[in-house]
């Protein structure tokens, strides 16, 4: 009996994994506001619980040898900027709102475009160039939103955590051999010390403990759907399905939170999605290689 025509299943298995994995990290601000707990404890937890599920995961798939014998100076930059990266994603959504984190975050591909043509001579097309034009704007206008409301602090760990992130993909397309898993295990390792010093977390209650445990095992089971999705549909595809997070993002914080935007992130949202939209999806006639987007 022939198989109906349709959807190759592990194209269709990727599409819901990436899916998956985009719904998951569109809740960060939501488990990070969500707490009273401050941003350090929120790390120390978080990262804790990531660290257990990534190791377990890796060492059940029978890749630990594998990635320490790659275990390189590469791998190590990736540690360090991807530890950068996540001290600043959690103090931005306790100092600014879900909104503007996300906003600032979906420009990440743009910044990578721009990395990768300063770094390696990597020149970016016609179209990336103008999007990213027209995403910088977007950013722009989200930033003046937050001008006299005490909200400026938390967008710029946020642009410092996307430009942190964007240093990460860009050490990847340089270094593709570098392992993927121990750099995300040793980053969440390091961000112990600080946040057991400076984030007091054995005063935080056991509800919120299991939460931000949770938190962290969830976020560890997206980044490992995503790269298993990634795996078998086409990068522009697991762009677009990952910029769901973009407009889910404060949908949930409107929800739960009872956040809402300012109308000049609403503004500027919009131009980052048409922008992170427009990056990707192919236009009628024409053949574009864009920038893929992940986490």
């Amino acid at each position: 009996m022939s198989r109906p025509t349709g959807l190759p299943l592990s194209h269709t298995a990727g599409v819901l994994l990436v899916t998956t994995s985009a719904i998951v990290f569109s809740t960060a601000g939501i488990f990070t506001k969500g707490v009273d707990a401050n941003a350090w404890s929120v790390i120390f937890w978080r990262g804790l619980g990531a660290a257990v599920l990534s190791f377990g995961y890796l060492w059940l798939r029978g890749g630990l040898r594998d990635e320490i014998s790659r275990f390189g100076w590469s791998a190590l930059l990736a540690t360090l900027v991807a530890a950068s990266g996540t001290a600043a994603f959690i103090p931005a959504f306790k100092l600014t709102s879900v909104t503007n984190v996300v906003l600032i975050w979906a420009t990440a591909p743009f910044v990578a475009a721009a990395l990768t043509w300063v770094l390696i001579g990597e020149r970016p097309t016609l179209r990336i160039t103008l999007t990213s034009l027209l995403a910088l704007v977007g950013v722009g206008l989200t930033l003046k939103g937050s001008v006299g409301t005490g909200n400026l602090t938390g967008d710029f760990l946020a642009l410092w955590m996307t430009l942190m992130m964007s240093v990460f993909y860009v050490i990847y397309r340089i270094w593709p051999d570098t392992p993927t898993i121990l750099p995300n295990i040793f980053a969440s390792v390091i961000l112990l010390v600080p946040g057991g010093l400076w984030g007091a977390p054995m005063t935080t209650t056991r509800p919120e403990i299991g939460t931000l445990l949770a938190f962290g095992l969830i976020f560890a089971v997206a980044s490992i759907t995503l790269t298993e999705g990634a795996r078998r549909i086409p990068a522009a595809q697991t762009a677009l399905l990952g910029a769901i997070e973009t407009p889910l993002a404060p949908i949930w914080a409107w929800l739960l939170l009872r956040e809402l935007p300012t109308p000049w992130a609403i503004a500027g949202g919009i131009l980052v999605i048409v922008a992170v939209v427009l990056s990707q999806y192919p236009l009628p006639g024409r053949k574009f290689k864009g920038v893929s987007h992940g986490h």
